[in-house]
């Protein structure tokens, strides 16, 4: 029974971990508390920044581009809510940040600091309540106390540093460098260097109060060592779900994923002092514990490289290239293959006389994966890590030149174009990075624009880059039919020169660098703040068709683009 359990710890770390990062595939943003969409006034009426862009900032041709009508949206109470994002694609999302927290919860339950503790617990209100409806009683109270700590830490988060203040952060160089430090740090505590824990005297102080408390006091103070003296476990889970969901940019986001975490946890000790024999099925204590806590360290530290990944982009450090993370990842999960089968063995481990079927097969399971990832050394597109590997563009070697990293530059498209030294297009486009340039080169060749609002640690953006762009019919669209242009939203290296910078009515702040600038553009063009977001359009930068975020179905995508440039004929036609 034990190894069942360890067999589905680790599936379910796995799918949490994904669920995790997918969370992020609904809707990234860039966005700070006051967003808020103004109006903007017809083009050619003299006012203060109408509309953030003047003609110092990109030329009269973008000036008389913007709209005579007024682009509107409801003032925004939260971060993340813009014109083109759905309320469907919000609740999916949050229905996400409950799964990930609800799979975090149940994998936190199956750890050594937690899972000895269910009988002792559940033994203490059967003795103290005198009955067992009493013990019911207190063990549903002791589970809801578990729940509302959890729910009001999420909460705690957000009024402390605002969803959209960590949303800013997620996207910041600093901020993923120091949550991969901090991943590692968690990944080396499960190796069983250290144990995180919380102040000695904190804990002691809320333990005597569980003692000395009487009725409903007592049982919430009970919940609350369990959360302080399991913290060393349960802390690397919490901290990655937490830092997952605010990056959302949902105001409910931290509370839904706590509410998911703390359901999870308190739910085996209500079920076990209903229902006895629950508790008599689950399996003992042992060994098997610590293995389950060593294979979590290893995909937490799998886990860290991501956000290593994402400093690097946001930084243009330009050496954590993709072929060094998947090496470390292939690395990584060789070794706990190797460790599954008991050929490895840290301080704190059990010996292992034989290897089990369940060990076996997760062995292999962690071998086969490592054995896809080596492909893509050689250029292969490993779709499974779409999102979490680096950009193909940072690959130094592609073996198969004849497939979707060939590139046919069009005739006339600059040797260079502006900011190429540190942008780069995905591998096989030609694009422009700055809007007026882009918007020249399109008029000179009779094309649309295709602009995509895109960022560094958008985790959609490079989705729909590695499993739609690279279809045959997406790509040729965007190559011979659209003049694509790629404004970065999050890049902070970029500074503008003076004559474009201005003062963002909407994000209340100078737009000095080429991020802010793209952002305050796409929010007063165009009523959002998500990335990705889509836009076709003529000359004027007036969408042909409705924009459109992330669409991963790549036959709707390419009708997307093929009815923005059958608009477009038709508009050129009437002329």
């Amino acid at each position: 029974m034990k190894k069942r359990f360890l067999m589905l710890l680790l599936l379910g770390f796995l799918a949490w971990s994904n669920t995790g990062f997918a969370m992020t595939t609904i809707q990234d943003t860039i966005a700070t508390d006051d967003l808020i969409f103004t109006e903007i006034e017809p083009a050619g009426e003299d006012t203060e920044q109408t509309d953030s862009v003047k003609s110092g900032a990109l030329g009269d041709s973008i000036k008389n581009a913007l709209p005579a009508d007024t682009v509107k949206s409801a003032a925004v109470s939260g971060a993340g809510k813009e014109t083109y994002n759905s309320t469907a694609e919000e609740n999916k999302s949050l229905w996400e940040t409950f799964i990930a927290g609800l799979v975090g919860g149940f994998l936190a339950f199956i750890m050594p600091c937690i899972f000895p503790m269910v009988p002792l617990t559940i033994s203490y209100f059967t003795k103290r309540a005198g009955s067992r409806e009493k013990g019911i009683g207190q063990a549903l109270i002791y589970g809801l106390s578990i729940i509302v700590i959890y729910v009001a830490f999420g909460l705690l988060i957000t009024v402390l540093f605002g969803s959209a203040g960590l949303n800013a952060l997620s996207a910041s160089g600093l901020f993923n460098f120091l949550f991969f430090l901090l991943l590692v740090i968690f990944a080396i505590s499960f190796f069983g260097a250290f144990e995180i824990t919380l102040p000695s005297s904190f804990v002691n102080k809320i333990d005597s109060k569980a003692d000395n408390s009487k009725g409903l006091g007592g049982i919430f103070f009970m919940a609350a060592s369990l959360a302080l003296v399991s913290f060393s476990c349960t802390g690397p889970i919490i901290g990655t779900l937490l830092v997952q969901a605010s990056s959302k940019g949902e105001l409910l986001a931290p509370a839904i994923g706590m509410f998911g975490f703390a359901l999870a946890l308190a739910l085996p000790f209500t079920l076990s002092a209903i229902f006895p024999g629950f508790l008599s099925s689950m399996p003992k204590s042992g060994g098997w514990l610590n293995s389950v806590k060593v294979c979590l360290g290893f995909l937490e530290l799998a886990l860290a490289l991501k956000f290593l990944s994402s400093a690097d982009l946001a930084w243009h450090w330009q050496w954590f290239d993709r072929e060094i993370f998947l090496v470390l990842w292939i690395v990584i999960f060789v070794l706990m293959g190797i460790y599954l089968l008991g050929k490895m063995k840290f301080s704190h481990d059990s010996d292992v006389p034989y290897v089990s079927v369940p060990r076996l097969f997760f062995a292999i399971l962690s071998f086969s994966f490592a054995l896809y990832m080596v492909p893509g050394l050689f250029g292969a597109p490993v779709s499974v890590l779409s999102g979490l590997a680096p950009p193909m563009n940072t690959q130094d070697f592609i073996l198969n030149s004849n497939g979707p990293a060939s590139t046919n530059v069009p005739a006339g498209f600059p040797a260079k174009v502006k900011h190429s030294e540190s942008l780069k297009p995905p591998v096989g486009f030609q694009a422009f990075f700055d809007l007026e340039e882009g918007l020249e080169y399109a008029k000179k060749v009779g094309k649309p624009v295709l602009l995509d609002f895109t960022g560094h640690t958008c985790v959609n953006c490079r989705r729909m880059e590695d499993l739609v762009w690279v279809d045959k019919e997406v790509g040729r669209l965007i190559k011979e039919e659209y003049v694509l242009i790629q404004l970065y939203a999050d890049d902070r290296n970029i500074k503008m020169p003076a004559e474009k910078i201005h003062h963002s009515k909407i994000l209340k702040r100078n737009t000095d660098d080429l991020g802010y600038w793209n952002l305050d553009f796409q929010a007063t063009k165009y009523g959002s703040n998500a990335q990705p977001l889509y836009v076709l359009a003529g000359y004027d930068l007036n969408p042909l068709v409705k924009p459109q975020g992330a669409i991963f179905n790549v036959k709707e995508y390419a009708a997307y683009l093929q009815s923005g440039l059958d608009k477009f004929k038709t508009a050129e036609q009437t002329k």
